[in-house]
């Protein structure tokens, strides 16, 4: 049909990868990141004895199972501009393989130095006792690693696709997947850990801990907050909030991570201040099940993260209200054209926790129209919110006829 546009062109309209020599450079780049990514991870597998191994491989299975249910939250809140499946598994995997293994040797390193320097202060490792090199590293060194390399993923995903995303619940959607993937290999890691450590292992308090608040406590809260904040910077026109938005949310990131893990150095010296002997070896973790570490975990971090919880909802709802209110005004001007009195009349009574159907159509095919339809209208706003006129644009152009060859089928 004239117009029309293939799915490949949609997704890589105005990426750099649409350029020859831009592309074999970031394919370059991305294979080598993942070349030193996957050989960090064997190497990690080859160091594990056969029943770690065993025990890290049911972890991981048991995780894949937990990550099922925030994935398909995630899946919800993107139902009005619903980008392609693999996108959602290529976000996720960032954070799992990639985002994991660009970590590892930087936090490793960074203990090691701990280690080193708690050796020239003898006196520091006796108020902290045995775990005192982690309860330092792990507050300095993972949050400012690790969210740098959860926030590259979603970054990259912005940059390359950036046809694909638009506003802010884009970027929290994509960057929780980011930090999803990372606490599904992470859980599955520390009870593998535990085990190896102290011979059994803690199935309850790793699995029911962090996928506390339904799997959107830790990482994905951390990154998604950032990546809300980068869908902030899509969507605004005024450039000093481009440039300003993500950098805030990377800094929330940071600090929500670094909250996170100096907890234990907090109760550690609030111990020593009051006088108490720190423990004499490594303590193995408490003996929870899953729900109870479920709920208390969840008391927990709503507790401590009520801040960052509140922007994570705030950005939510927003993005809802601003999502609803393009669609409404950028299709008021389709009717007619490329969506019917009926079907405006649904898009104006949108609500929240509403999918918009047309019943007429079967759900697939009314789900691909309703879809378009939302598409259609967010192109048009980022050509305007850009300075350009929608009808000159060759991507709603094309999504004008990708209606028009929907209706037609």
């Amino acid at each position: 049909m004239s117009g029309a546009l293939a799915p490949r062109d949609r997704l890589l309209h105005g990426s750099p990868l649409r350029r020859r020599g831009a592309c074999v450079a970031i394919g370059a780049a991305l294979a080598a990141v993942l070349a030193a990514a996957t050989s960090v991870q064997l190497g990690l597998f080859a160091g594990m004895r056969p029943d770690i191994a065993a025990v890290f491989r049911a972890a991981l299975a048991a995780s894949t199972v937990l990550a099922l249910v925030p994935v398909t939250i995630l899946w919800f809140l993107d139902r009005r501009e619903r980008e392609t499946p693999w996108l959602f598994a290529a976000a996720f995997l960032w954070g799992a393989v990639i985002a994991t293994a660009l970590a590892l040797p930087f936090n490793t390193a960074f203990s090691a130095a701990v280690d080193a320097w708690l050796v020239q202060h003898p006196v520091v490792g006796r108020t902290l006792g045995p775990d005192a090199a982690q309860m330092i590293a792990a507050p300095i060194s993972a949050p400012i690693v690790e969210e740098l390399a959860k926030a590259l993923g979603v970054a990259l995903l912005f940059w390359l696709l950036r046809a694909e995303f638009d506003n802010m619940r884009d970027g929290f959607v994509y960057g929780a997947l980011v930090g999803l993937g990372f606490t599904w290999f992470e859980s599955a890691l520390y009870v593998a850990q535990g085990y190896a450590q102290f011979g059994a292992p803690p199935w309850g308090m790793q699995l029911g801990w962090r996928y506390a608040l339904l799997g959107f406590g830790g990482h994905a809260m951390f990154t998604g907050i950032f990546g809300a904040f980068l869908g902030v910077a899509m969507q605004t026109r005024r450039r000093w909030l481009k440039v300003l938005a993500p950098l805030c949310g990377l800094v929330l990131a940071i600090a929500a991570h670094f909250v996170n893990n100096a907890l234990p150095l907090v109760f550690a010296l609030a111990g020593a201040a009051r006088g108490e002997p720190p423990p004499a070896a490594q303590e193995a973790p408490p003996d929870l099940g899953f729900i109870e570490a479920f709920l208390i975990g969840s008391a927990v971090e709503l507790t401590i993260f009520l801040p960052f919880v509140a922007v994570m909802a705030f950005a939510l709802w927003r993005s809802g209200v601003w999502e609803r209110r393009v669609i409404r005004e950028e299709l008021a001007q389709e009717v007619g054209r490329t969506v019917r009195e009926d079907e405006y009349r649904a898009i104006a009574a949108d609500r929240m926790f509403r999918t918009r159907r047309i019943d007429r159509l079967r759900r697939r095919e009314s789900a691909a129209l309703v879809n378009a339809q939302h598409e259609l209208a967010f192109r048009k706003r980022r050509v305007r919110d850009d300075g350009a006129d929608p009808e000159r644009d060759r991507l709603v152009a094309g999504w004008r006829a990708e209606i028009a060859r929907l209706r037609a089928g």
